[in-house]
């Protein structure tokens, strides 16, 4: 590294050194300029005293603290060992213990709706929240989505809170000034600022969403679910993950933007008990440069259309393999995460206009968004008596099934969506998304085809499975 900055300046050293005596003072005299326009030092004790205290003192009482208490179950470490069953009977005791976890949470409606991270609460038997002031509250979970990483809570009281008005992360830009607000380590309520260092960042969270705000306020454990805020005292995201060698802020944290937040927030107070997501019918994929090159296109951007489904939405528009989505509404679409986040905005029901890149000419079309449609019956059934497939709950694959499930809304068949703790399944290696294909040659098209065959009592099984687009042959006795 230093070799190579020392080769990078010898030519500009060499180019001084060339200069002409009086050119060279010229462009001394200009720089010296530049730098007294540059620089100015304040100009009134008003300015001498600038400072975020008053926009804190204005918000902060809008930021709580996130308490989650769960009850795990520990199996005891002699379980199964003979000696030990022997004075203690076959049945030994679990231990209980409660686990912990602290994050933070945002007011957004003075009755007592918080908006946090789901990560802070998954899994809670108990959840309470601590206001700066001290006050403390019990509160239930309303919605919750962990893709999406949200959860929205509710303080069960007639009470008034302070809440904090819901900015419009659209008109976010890069070098603007934001406060982070949160509870790092547990320490206790803190303020930290910075600028907004990138926009529509995806790939943060691996198979989660993905269009953050970056930013380089400190972000620590514990900032979960806690206030990005711009200097008007709006929340424009809600601090979600670090990138961090060792645990601690690096100056890269990253917060799910307000307008997705606005969206959840309308689901949860529309008493729906799971967030829908839009369904388009459709697969897209990243636009590479070379993809961008083979197309005529000047930027590597967009989300290219891979593959549309027969009657979906996107085929209703008219969308056809191989063209580019740049835009949704006039905004420009970076990847694909970025044209989800666009439309799920946009919310169900709604039409958009996309911006289409065909053969290097661009057009538009309506969209009309909906809910993933169970276009098969579901029914679900959970298997028993003695087969392979004894505690694997099952049902028929549609688009709203395989989109609850994180699959490919394309797929087909009879999915096993659940695996009971300790089932036969479980022993044999099923796993949730496994698409039972067939049964000793028998295809197994519906989950009453696999009932049938389960209930059988042949000496030897053959079965053919999908999992993650790989076909597995497995044979049992």
């Amino acid at each position: 590294m230093h070799d190579l900055l020392k080769r990078a300046s010898l030519p500009l050293l060499a180019l001084v050194l060339a200069l002409p005596i009086n050119a060279h003072a010229q462009t001394a005299n200009t720089a010296a300029a530049n730098s007294e326009t540059a620089k100015t030092v304040p100009q009134s004790q008003m300015e001498m005293q600038l400072s975020f205290a008053p926009l804190v003192k204005q918000t902060a009482g809008a930021v709580v603290n996130v308490y989650a208490e769960k009850t795990v179950r520990r199996q005891s470490p002699f379980a199964g060992d003979p000696f030990f069953e022997q004075f203690f009977g076959q049945q030994m005791p679990n231990r209980t213990q409660k686990q912990s976890s602290l994050g933070s949470g945002v007011i957004v409606e003075a009755n007592g709706t918080i908006v946090t991270n789901n990560h802070v609460i998954e899994g809670a038997d108990e959840i309470k929240i601590a206001l700066s002031d001290g006050r403390e509250f019990p509160c239930k979970v309303v919605l919750k989505d962990d893709r999406l990483d949200l959860a929205v809570l509710k303080v069960d009281t007639k009470q008034t809170f302070p809440a904090l008005s819901i900015g419009n992360s659209d008109a976010v830009e890069v070098g603007d000034l934001v406060l982070a607000i949160g509870n790092p380590f547990g320490v206790g309520q803190t303020v930290t600022s910075g600028i907004v260092s990138a926009l529509a960042r995806n790939q943060v969270v691996k198979d989660e969403f993905g269009f953050f705000i970056q930013t380089d306020a400190s972000i620590n454990p514990g900032n979960s679910g806690g206030a990005l805020m711009n200097m008007k005292g709006e929340l424009i995201g809600i601090n979600t993950a670090i990138f961090s060698r060792g645990g601690g802020s690096n100056g890269i944290g990253f917060a799910i933007p307000a307008n997705l937040v606005k969206v959840f927030i309308a689901s949860a107070d529309a008493g729906v008990k799971t967030f829908e997501r839009p369904y388009v019918g459709a697969t897209f994929d990243a636009v590479t440069s070379d993809v961008a090159d083979a197309l005529g296109l000047e930027k590597a951007r967009g989300a290219i259309v891979v593959k549309v489904t027969e009657g979906g939405p996107a085929a209703k528009a008219g969308l056809k393999a191989g063209e580019v989505i740049t835009a949704v509404d006039g905004i420009a679409v970076e990847h694909p995460d970025a044209l989800y986040y666009r439309l799920t905005t946009a919310g169900l029901g709604k039409p958009v206009d996309l911006a289409i890149t065909d053969n290097g000419k661009e057009e538009h079309v309506k969209m009309t968004l909906g809910q993933a449609p169970e276009t098969t019956p579901r029914d679900q059934r959970t298997i028993g008596g003695r087969s392979p497939f004894t505690g694997t709950v099952v049902e028929n694959l549609s688009p709203r099934v395989a989109d609850e499930l994180r699959m490919a809304s394309e797929s087909t068949g009879v999915v096993v969506s659940e695996v009971k703790d300790g089932s036969v399944a479980q022993q044999l290696g099923f796993e949730p998304k496994d698409i039972i294909v067939s049964v000793n040659s028998a295809d197994v098209k519906t989950t009453k085809d696999l009932a049938t065959l389960a209930a059988q009592n042949p000496s030897f099984w053959r079965v053919e499975i999908e999992r993650n687009g790989q076909r597995i042959r497995q044979f049992f006795r």
